[in-house]
């Protein structure tokens, strides 16, 4: 299933990710795609803004991985961008292990997985238009997480 929203502004973003936090309180693992500057990181802080995540939300680029712990669920930002194609295969098991559980896992640059997360999950693309838009497109087949977009609508 697939589904796509525009937001036009920064409170449509904001709006979209807290209808979207609402809808997994029992844990998702989100891979998002996208070009620098399209808006991963901000819809990711903005969702754990909505988690009620204390700490300040940052972008694990030169870390490869930021934890949060303080939200109604352990959130944890993914970075593959520096790990590129080979790099990935060293963390497989780390994802595998971020998929299960009550928690909310985001992968930034899953592009470079090569689809090796052959778990569940929710794929977020974002694009940005010459307007300053973002569109998210929201795409699954399992069941639980084709619920999640379902909600979205």
């Amino acid at each position: 299933m697939k589904y796509e929203i525009v937001c036009k502004t920064l409170a449509d973003t904001k709006e979209l990710a807290q209808k979207f936090a609402g809808l997994i309180t029992d844990g998702c693992f989100i891979s998002l795609y996208g070009e620098i500057g399209a808006g991963k990181t901000a819809f990711v802080k903005l969702v754990a803004e909505a988690l009620e995540v204390k700490e300040k939300v940052t972008s694990p680029t030169f870390v490869i991985l930021n934890e949060y712990h303080s939200g109604i669920l352990p959130v944890y930002h993914f970075d593959l961008y520096r790990l590129e194609n080979e790099g990935v295969k060293t963390i497989l098991d780390e994802l595998r292990e971020y998929s299960d559980g009550k928690n909310v896992t985001f992968v930034e640059w899953a592009e470079f997985s090569q689809d090796e997360i052959p778990f569940k999950h929710l794929r977020i693309n974002v694009t940005y238009r010459n307007d300053d838009a973002r569109i998210y497109s929201f795409e699954a087949e399992d069941r639980d997480m084709i619920k999640i977009i379902e909600g979205l609508h």
